[in-house]
């Protein structure tokens, strides 16, 4: 439980000012090339999950699926971000592939990209305070927004028709993006830290403080302060928000959530359901309803949607 509070923390770390003190930050070069290299197709019918890489502007390269419907399009487009629980076999781009390949019919074209820590030879680093945390966390924003540059550079997308659906960590990076990168038109973003103002004032992070060292917890919370989540999802608009959170969470409380969801910009959607941190079949409804109203998708037929796999729930990793 330690472990994934610390996450929490450092991937949003600190300050209450309602802008970005670093509004750079998140920014990259777009000129070099994106240097995709295939490595092979597979088919689930006719939906094709393709299975490359892309060069990162932060180093290294992007292990991707990308999932086409059959036809030319255009196809409105999505790109996923996984969760980061410690043991879950789909802390990696596997966790949104299903989901990826039911919307295809529904005319959409799936990016779903692994974050620095699911790639292979990347070494972690157990410090709670290591900046690597935050280098992580500036990475996976950087390439999310290099994947929309290869996916809008296809003749297939259509560049008014492209969300972002994001979960725990990668919720955390995606409401980054949505208060940077105006080229998305909604986001979907579940069970993720939003706002250290929130966190910060919480009975386990008062905790986490006192025992590391509240100087040393402080300096390092000055510093990035630039990278708390909420200075960029309260300037998310004119994107469309939908914000799903679950009740049966340790530190991401009903309360909290609601509060999280709060400091979001309009136009916005907030759902709690019963459920873990991987949440439910009712929120996965949801959002495909969200994304087929927001992307003027096909509607899916309820059964395509209900043969999707949850999600499973791993136990809290003990340390």
């Amino acid at each position: 439980m330690r472990r994934m509070l610390v996450a929490l923390f450092v991937l949003s770390v600190s300050a209450f000012a309602q802008k970005s003190d670093n509004p750079h930050a998140f920014d990259y070069d777009a000129k070099p090339p994106l240097d995709a290299q295939d490595v092979g197709v597979d088919f689930r019918g006719p939906v094709g999950i393709y299975d490359f890489s892309y060069a990162s502007p932060k180093g290294g390269r992007v292990p991707a699926y990308l999932v086409l419907p059959p036809g030319k399009g255009p196809f409105a487009a999505i790109i996923w971000g996984h969760w980061c629980w410690p043991n879950s076999d789909f802390r990696n781009r596997k966790e949104f592939l299903d989901e990826a390949v039911a919307l295809a019919p529904a005319g959409v074209a799936s990016l779903l990209i692994d974050f620095p820590i699911a790639r292979p030879g990347y070494i972690p680093d157990n410090d709670p305070l290591s900046a690597k945390q935050i280098v992580n966390l500036v990475q996976m924003v950087v390439d999310v927004r290099r994947g929309a540059d290869l996916l809008l550079g296809r003749p297939f997308v259509d560049p008014k028709r492209v969300a972002y659906v994001g979960h725990s960590c990668g919720a955390t990076a995606g409401g980054i993006v949505s208060g940077v990168d105006k080229r998305f038109r909604a986001f979907v973003l579940m069970a993720g830290g939003l706002s250290d103002e929130i966190e910060l004032k919480s009975p386990e992070f008062q905790e986490f403080r006192q025992k590391t060292g509240p100087e040393k917890v402080d300096a390092f919370v000055a510093r990035y302060s630039w990278a708390d989540a909420a200075k960029y999802v309260s300037h998310a608009a004119p994107a469309a928000l939908f914000l799903q959170y679950a009740t049966q969470e340790k530190f991401l409380t009903p309360e909290r959530s609601k509060a999280t969801a709060a400091l979001a910009s309009e136009p916005k959607q907030f759902k709690l359901y019963d459920a873990p941190h991987a949440l439910n079949a009712e929120a996965r409804r949801d959002r495909i309803t969200f994304l087929t109203e927001q992307l003027n998708l096909k509607p899916l037929p309820p059964e395509a949607i209900a043969a999707i796999p949850p999600l499973p729930q791993p136990a809290e990793p003990q340390h």
